[in-house]
């Protein structure tokens, strides 16, 4: 049983699902577009709340928001489901798939048996989508993969019901209802007044006061918790900036792509100018997990390594600073 389907390879896994299950039903979308308006972009740091011994920190909304956004902005409906047990949702998906519904899944990156080893850890907040099932195995699409794969039905049970933050529960969601016509205008426009609102909040732990918060605890982290720890908590903001869904950098050029594109929808060429800035702040914080992993891997030549770094991120926020300003300025 083969459903059918074209893979699109993207850059996030939230918004790569959501384009290719929109494609898929006859809407064309760029994940940057599902980004933008889905105002996916965000920063928020929860010293209260450990990820691998570490604290918190996300780049992105909370999972499941980006396309829950894009529904509501767009007039798309959404089925969501989660499950009490493996026998329902088994059943749930393969009754979709003989109903040929193409299915996005929430699933634990732990057990995905195609990926590296270093990029299998705990974390419940991938995406995928499922577009057949033969005897043995699940067909599946994953937009971070160059290819569509498979895991076998045990595996899917297993990365369906991965335990711990943000357990799946064997959730699954796919659009059933796709207006004729679409108010991309609209939508973007909230999608973007949404991110300057987020990222400009007037709170400590939350957009870019949240990455100046960061960059004063960085100096404190060697004095207060030991060198060890301390490159602990920065090889771990590394890790959730660069590696886990796309994260900080990437998201940077997502958006300047999204901001590209709706300048031409809008007919707005400030946002071309704000898409080339962002570019170069998406940059800038590439440069900073650079640095910052010479230092967590000792191969830092410079003297106070930590204040360097923590300045590096001051001004990553005085310049997101500026630049939301402008965004929330050029389409008001």
């Amino acid at each position: 049983m083969e459903l059918p389907f074209t893979h699109h390879q993207s850059a996030h896994c939230e918004n790569g699902v959501a384009s290719n299950l929109l494609k898929s039903n006859g809407l064309n979308i760029s994940e940057p577009m599902v980004f933008g308006i889905g105002s996916g972009l965000f920063f928020v740091y929860l010293p209260f709340l450990k990820v691998n011994h570490a604290p918190a920190i996300s780049y992105r909304t909370l999972p499941g928001q980006i396309f829950n956004k894009v529904a509501t902005r767009l007039n798309l409906k959404i089925k969501r489901q989660k499950f009490s047990s493996e026998s329902a949702a088994n059943k749930a998906l393969d009754e979709n798939l003989k109903n040929n519904i193409l299915t996005g899944l929430q699933v634990g990156v732990y057990h995905l048996s195609y990926f590296p080893d270093e990029y299998r850890f705990h974390f419940n907040a991938h995406n995928l989508v499922v577009y057949g099932k033969t005897e043995t195995h699940y067909l599946v699409s994953d937009p971070v993969m160059e290819t569509v794969t498979t895991l076998t039905h045990d595996e899917m049970n297993k990365v369906r019901f991965a335990k711990g933050a943000f357990a799946p529960r064997g959730q699954m969601y796919y659009p059933i209802y796709i207006p004729e016509n679409i108010d991309l205008k609209s939508a973007i426009i909230k999608g973007i007044k949404n991110t300057c609102r987020d990222m400009l909040a007037p709170l400590p732990l939350i957009g870019v006061g949240g990455i100046k918060y960061v960059s004063k605890r960085i100096r404190k982290w060697p004095s207060k918790y030991g060198t060890k720890k301390a490159n602990h908590y920065l090889a771990q903001m590394v890790r959730m900036q660069e590696e886990i869904g796309t994260g900080g950098g990437g998201f940077r050029f997502i958006y300047a792509a999204f901001l590209q594109e709706a300048s031409v929808v809008l007919g707005n060429e400030e946002l071309k100018e704000l898409s080339k800035e962002m570019t170069k702040i998406g940059d800038s914080w590439r440069d900073f997990a650079v640095e910052a992993s010479r230092i967590y891997k000792n191969r830092s030549v410079k003297e106070d390594a930590y204040n360097t770094i923590a300045d590096e991120l001051l001004d990553i926020a005085n310049r997101e600073e500026i630049f939301f300003k402008k965004l929330k300025k050029a389409i008001s």
